[in-house]
């Protein structure tokens, strides 16, 4: 083999994929060479010791350089380091190297990606808090306290952690960001069989909810009127009906914003609204006298498989009461992330801090309205209570507040639960027409499924009754799916904790969701439950 001695009198291959490798001693080992080795200061210099030169051209000959290795780098001096490690810099900062869609950058989900911890905290708290809150007292008088607080601790700690998964799945693959809950559905169940178990569910969370938040909210400003006006809306009063499509349109015109991150304003008021009005309830009911015929002893139906009924129908309430997880992904979706700071890190955050907050509202209504009314309480839940108990007892004017903020809460709520249905009615546009929609577009859209929910909520009365039915059938969503993911992607070890784990509260979650399901029909069929909020007059 040629070699060449360059001008420092190192020993240069003509060929630089070769090395050449010295003998080896009849000891066996290699030779070492018999020079000091050079100083740090000697091998960051652009202009090494003639001595340390030729003793390593001696000893060992010439040996090309590993790439991004720390002694190539400072043998190529300090210039070329200082280039290479912005090179890695930015290359963490890009992170992932994301496979982008084009067509995102035109949806309401993911057209803007500009999140923090402090809008996921408002989001997730908007959209896991909400009037299912005032419902629990409802169930704790079929529970009792001890199965009652049990089942609550239970339901609350469950969700929790599968709201974890969800998070932690959002980037499990490399490359790819799970931006809608349907998307990682299909990356874990198939392109098919993902569509058909999660479409459904996450449709009518989005959709049901909307629908159920117009009914609440117009009947709630009908209440809110009647208070403040008294005898002067009493000659020529609007139908709740009327009060309906007044909510409705206010939901419209709300509904303009064009993305998850423009209603975060929204989202901030929906929570607080909701903090503040289930404080209230359990404040005022605690503070005022009880009734004297009030018992704490579980309501018993004449059969035993009335009871049982009307049990898991009051468990299903406090699954109900826990919302929110098909809002998750779409959430985070919308916080820009890189390998050295990923989604999911504010992502947590900002939910650690909601649901904090939500424990402090569940827990106190559950166990302070149950308190003061007992197996006394209405069907409709703390306002219910608080109208049909203490109308005379407590201010008008506080009560009046209370019924606004229900009112402020429901016309936020809406807004992030109609997100979801208007990124799909965008999304189907901008596939077909390839260009994004245009303002007068996406307002059609969204004034068309505003007057379409209220058409459902008006047309079809005895939806309240099926809500335990359909409810339990959404159930998979937020406590059993989730576990099913994440065994599917991550691919825990066989037999391991997780693994079990994940399993057995996998398809405990499907069993409580037929369980409840059953419940729902029968409480449908004997009109035992039937959970409307008010009933308009």
């Amino acid at each position: 083999m040629d070699q060449s001695m360059d001008q420092r009198g190192v020993s240069v291959s003509s060929e630089p994929e070769l090395v050449s490798i010295p003998a080896t001693p009849k000891g066996g080992g290699l030779s070492t060479p018999e020079t000091n080795a050079p100083t740090p200061s000697e091998l960051r210099s652009p202009r090494p010791m003639a001595g340390v030169a030729s003793a390593k051209s001696s000893s060992w000959g010439p040996t090309p350089p590993r790439l991004l290795s720390p002694v190539s780098i400072s043998a190529m001096g300090t210039p070329v380091k200082r280039i290479i490690g912005s090179l890695k810099g930015y290359l963490e900062e890009v992170g992932h190297l994301t496979r982008l869609n084009p067509q995102d950058a035109w949806l309401p989900i993911t057209e803007s990606r500009s999140g923090n911890a402090h809008y996921a905290a408002f989001h997730s708290l908007n959209a896991g808090l909400g009037f299912q809150a005032l419902l629990l007292p409802v169930a704790f008088s079929f529970l009792g306290w001890s199965w009652g607080i049990v089942a609550l601790t239970i339901a609350y700690f469950w969700q929790l952690y599968t709201l974890w998964i969800l998070i932690k799945l959002h980037e499990a693959v490399p490359g790819r960001r799970y931006n809608r809950y349907v998307e990682l559905a299909q990356a874990a169940f198939g392109e098919k069989l993902g569509v058909w178990l999660a479409l459904f569910p996450t449709v009518y969370l989005s959709a049901g909810t909307a629908t159920a938040l117009i009914l609440i909210g117009g009947e709630t400003m009908k209440l809110f009127f009647q208070i403040v006006c008294g005898s002067l809306c009493t000659t020529n009063p609007l139908s709740t009906i009327e009060w309906y499509l007044v909510f409705t349109s206010l939901c419209i015109v709300l509904s303009q914003l064009p993305n998850l991150n423009s209603i975060a304003g929204l989202s901030l008021v929906g929570g607080v609204t909701a903090v503040t009005y289930c404080t209230l309830s359990w404040v005022l009911s605690v503070s005022q006298v009880r009734p004297r015929t009030i018992s704490y002893q579980p309501l018993q139906l004449p059969s035993f498989t009335g009871s049982a009924f009307s049990a898991l129908n009051a468990l299903g309430i406090i699954a109900f009461a826990f919302r929110g997880h098909n809002l998750a992904l779409e959430i985070q979706a919308t916080m820009p992330s890189t390998f050295k700071h990923p989604a999911h890190v504010p992502m947590w955050r900002g939910t650690k801090v909601a649901y904090i907050l939500i424990a402090m509202c569940l827990f106190p209504t559950a166990i302070g309205g149950f308190w003061a009314y007992g197996n006394m309480m209405p069907t409709g839940g703390m306002l219910n209570a608080l109208y049909a108990f203490h109308n005379h007892d407590i201010p008008q004017g506080l009560l009046a507040t209370t019924f606004l903020l229900v009112v402020f809460n429901c016309l936020s709520s809406f807004q992030i639960y109609s997100m979801p249905v208007f990124d799909s009615f965008e999304a189907s546009y901008t596939s077909r027409t390839n260009r994004p929609c245009s303002i007068w577009v996406r307002a059609g859209f969204r004034v068309f499924y505003g007057f379409i929910s209220l058409f459902i909520g008006v047309a079809l009365p005895f939806l309240s009754s099926l809500a335990g039915l359909l409810g339990g059938l959404t159930l998979p969503v937020t406590f059993a799916y989730p576990c099913f993911m994440w065994i599917l992607i991550k691919k825990p070890e066989r037999c391991s904790f997780g693994w079990y784990l994940n399993w057995g509260l996998g398809l405990l979650g499907l069993g409580f969701s037929l369980a409840f399901s059953v419940g729902g029909i029968w409480s449908m069929v004997n009109s035992g439950l039937k959970l409307k909020f008010f009933k308009p007059n």
